[in-house]
């Protein structure tokens, strides 16, 4: 199979307001496709098309082979989904959830699969703990674990890190790329600028519009203009509202303790010459490599 996701001029409208608005991308086997936009971009309802839950208002797509409309119901059993709310039962423990959804998937070596499933996620010691006093890490350890139960082609992934921390989204990204690696193709979504820098490629959503697709690296090399520069100056926000009226000025931001400046035809020199004109002296300006945030930031202006 040369990809596991078509979609051609996708589109979904809800009493007039346009939720998906005539995408177009495909996903190869064994890739990591990223799904990324602001809450309210429309990729839930993406998903929610590709798995036959919603019907479209316009356009086609193809999911392992199958056709969305037709054959929703030949799509649903093999593939995978782990919505942003955990479908987890919180008095049941670990072992007691995943048996209850090999049951649903029909799973025949259900004892079996557990434990491997177990294993796979890493929640061997927490098999009997009650799923509501797990931490929101394990927990969606677990929800993950649900959802490959059914040894899935293809997964998807909504949101999947919301709300956890730090580490944990960092060890889940690790298992992410081990199913990859294992030939499984994901369908992940976030909002999280450093989440999708872990995909093989990129789709950037908003307002329900697909803005761009490539790689991470593709996006940030072709998609600015201008040079970006770091700016340590005090105090920050007098030359932040400056810095906005100036024409040659495409961006200013706050990043940290530093301005973060989209610059077209500055120098480092001529920027501090520009701050010490207006007062602002003992300025660092220094060039610094674009992220995605960037790109986004610049996409959802044009």
């Amino acid at each position: 199979m040369d990809t596991a996701i078509v979609v051609e001029g996708l589109t979904k409208q809800f009493d007039g307001f346009t939720a998906v608005d005539h995408i177009h991308f495909s996903v190869a086997p064994g890739e990591v496709f990223g799904y990324l936009g602001p809450n309210g971009s429309g990729k839930t309802t993406t998903i929610r098309m590709l798995l036959g839950l919603l019907r479209p208002s316009a356009g086609t797509g193809q999911v392992l082979g199958l056709d969305i409309e037709r054959d929703a119901e030949k799509i649903r059993p093999q593939v995978g989904y782990m919505s942003q709310k955990f479908a987890l039962y919180n008095d049941l423990d670990a072992v007691q959830n995943l048996n209850f959804y090999a049951g649903v998937y029909g799973v025949a070596d259900r004892a079996a699969r557990v434990q491997e499933v177990l294993e796979l996620v890493g929640l061997r010691e927490q098999a009997q703990a009650r799923t509501g006093q797990l931490s929101a890490g394990w927990r969606q350890r677990l929800a993950l674990g649900a959802s490959l139960l059914h040894r899935p082609q293809l997964i998807f992934l909504d949101e999947p890190t919301s709300g956890v921390d730090p580490q944990a989204r960092r060890a889940f990204w690790d298992l992410v790329y081990d199913l990859a690696d294992q030939g499984v193709t994901i369908f992940v979504t976030t909002h999280y600028m450093d989440e999708a820098e872990y995909c093989d490629r990129l789709g950037i959503m908003f307002q329900g519009q697909l803005l761009a697709l490539d790689t991470p690296a593709n996006l940030k090399r072709t998609t600015l203009n201008g040079t970006i520069w770091e700016v340590a100056v005090t105090p920050q926000l007098p030359v932040l509202a400056a810095l906005e009226k100036q024409p040659d000025i495409q961006r200013v931001s706050l990043a940290g303790d530093r301005l973060r400046v989209v610059a077209d035809g500055h120098t480092a020199v001529s920027l501090q010459q520009l701050l010490a004109g207006w007062g602002f002296e003992g300025t660092v300006v220094s060039p610094t490599d674009p992220t995605l945030e960037d790109v986004f930031i610049t996409l959802a202006a044009r």
